[in-house]
């Protein structure tokens, strides 16, 4: 028999969106379960080794993004788990925040616990219950058999859609021409870099290097990360379909985070295509590091010190929502009123199926808006979105995915969640003005 447990906010999924909503629900004064199928929090940024954040700001430096979001940087920042938003050497954006994950897992737990937030790790949801249009109960699988978790309001914030997907609410996944999806990466740390001899080779051999590296700092400010060397990759012979290296710095002095694996043409919520995709990364780490201490300034005497515990996942389903955020609004920089967030991270989309990047700048202040609308699903009418799984394009998905976005988002979800819960309604019919009372008063930027 299933053991019942209730509460008045079910955050699925313990990434950084799924913790900033439960921060947020709980703060408010929402009994919150949140609920994480590994052991541990994080989400991609623990589990996937995806590091740094970025970006906050935009590209000429203003900060879009703050409230919970800050407060953790902040708090990591007190523990010696973060140095703070830094300039982004790679030329990409205007700054990465780097973070020691292991610290990031304990601060996000003891500020849960602060805001009092019930946790369950360990659990994976396999159900979802559904009267009429609501949600009424999500079951979990755990070492110690079922439980069924109900609640008024649930925000799925588990990355692939997965409660909305078993709610029966509508979702999407993919390109919208063929599904394909943005290629899975399996990221890794390699410890022993000579940071000293990266950064000179990039000093003398400028050409090898992106065109937005901003040599004329390099000498003075820390290499936080490096995108280039592109004739040695082009020599390499390693068949990995990309077109150069790209790593970043950190956490440990001599410690860089190599984003180069490439898994295209794989479905991540297909449980054959996931152990497929898991087997041909961890393949290419041993190749790509071979390369790396054989060919590459600074790696001779470099040694793998880490490997994702699951190889990162950039796209898969995301909620059909009362709004989809397109590309156009991304690039124009476009004002919604019903605004939760801002961003202002360029859009990035990896090639499903090529080798390159295709990227987009912001227009006009070089930010854009995220409407409260790409977090309220169609169909289901208690349940929330947030992270990676809004509604948006495949296009404009390429921007809302990074995490700071999706801690934005996160906590917009979590608070309408318990705006919702209060005010005895749904999320749909709660008073926008409210919510964005709300979260000004918690910091958030909106304007």
């Amino acid at each position: 028999m299933d053991r019942v447990v209730e509460a008045d906010v079910v955050v699925v999924g313990g990434g950084p969106a799924g913790i900033n909503a439960a921060l947020a629900s709980g703060r408010l004064g929402a009994k919150t379960i949140l609920i994480e199928r590994y052991g541990f929090l994080g989400g991609m940024s623990t589990i996937a080794l995806v590091y740094p954040w970025m970006t906050f700001h935009t590209e000429k430096g203003e900060q879009v993004i703050k409230g919970i979001a800050q407060e953790i940087v902040d708090r990591l920042q007190e523990k010696g788990g973060s140095p703070g938003h830094l300039q982004d050497t790679v030329g990409f954006v205007s700054t990465v925040t780097p973070y020691h994950p292991e610290i990031y897992k304990l601060v996000a737990v003891e500020m849960l616990k602060e805001a009092g937030v019930k946790l369950f790790v360990h659990s994976f949801v396999d159900q979802v219950k559904v009267e009429g249009t609501e949600i009424t109960s999500v079951t979990l699988t755990s070492k110690s058999g079922k439980y069924e978790i109900k609640a008024k309001v649930f925000v799925d914030a588990t990355g692939d859609a997965d409660i909305a997907y078993l709610s029966g609410a509508p979702t999407s996944k993919g390109r919208e021409a063929d599904g394909l999806t943005q290629p899975m990466t399996m990221k890794f740390r390699m410890r022993g870099v000579d940071l000293v001899q990266v950064k000179q080779y990039m000093l003398d051999h400028p050409d090898e290097f992106y065109h937005k590296t901003p040599f004329a700092q390099l000498s003075s400010i820390p290499l936080t990360g490096v995108q280039g060397f592109y004739t040695h990759w082009k020599m390499s012979g390693v068949p990995i379909n990309r077109d150069q290296i790209l790593f970043f710095t950190g956490p440990e002095s001599d410690e860089v985070l190599i984003n180069c694996t490439r898994v295209q043409g794989l479905d991540g919520t297909d449980v054959e295509d996931l152990t497929e995709a898991e087997e041909e990364g961890r393949r290419q780490v041993i190749l790509m590091s071979e390369f790396l201490k054989s060919k590459v300034p600074g790696f001779a005497t470099a040694t793998i010190s880490a490997v994702g515990t699951q190889i990162g996942i950039r796209e898969t389903r995301r909620i059909v929502g009362a709004y989809s955020l397109t590309i156009e609004d991304v690039v124009a920089g476009r004002r919604f009123p019903d605004v939760i967030a801002r961003s202002g991270y360029p859009v990035d989309i990896h090639d499903p199926s090529g080798k390159g990047v295709v990227a987009a700048d912001i227009e006009g202040e070089g930010a854009y808006d995220i409407p409260y609308r790409c977090l309220i699903p169609q169909s289901i009418d208690n349940l929330l979105s947030a992270g990676r799984c809004i509604s948006t394009t495949h296009e404009a998905l390429a921007t809302t995915r990074l995490t700071p976005s999706c801690m934005a988002t996160g906590q917009a979800a979590g608070t309408a969640a318990a705006i919702a819960f209060h005010d005895k309604t749904i999320p749909r019919l709660i008073h926008v003005a409210k919510l964005q009372e709300q979260l000004r008063l918690a910091n958030a930027v909106l304007d």
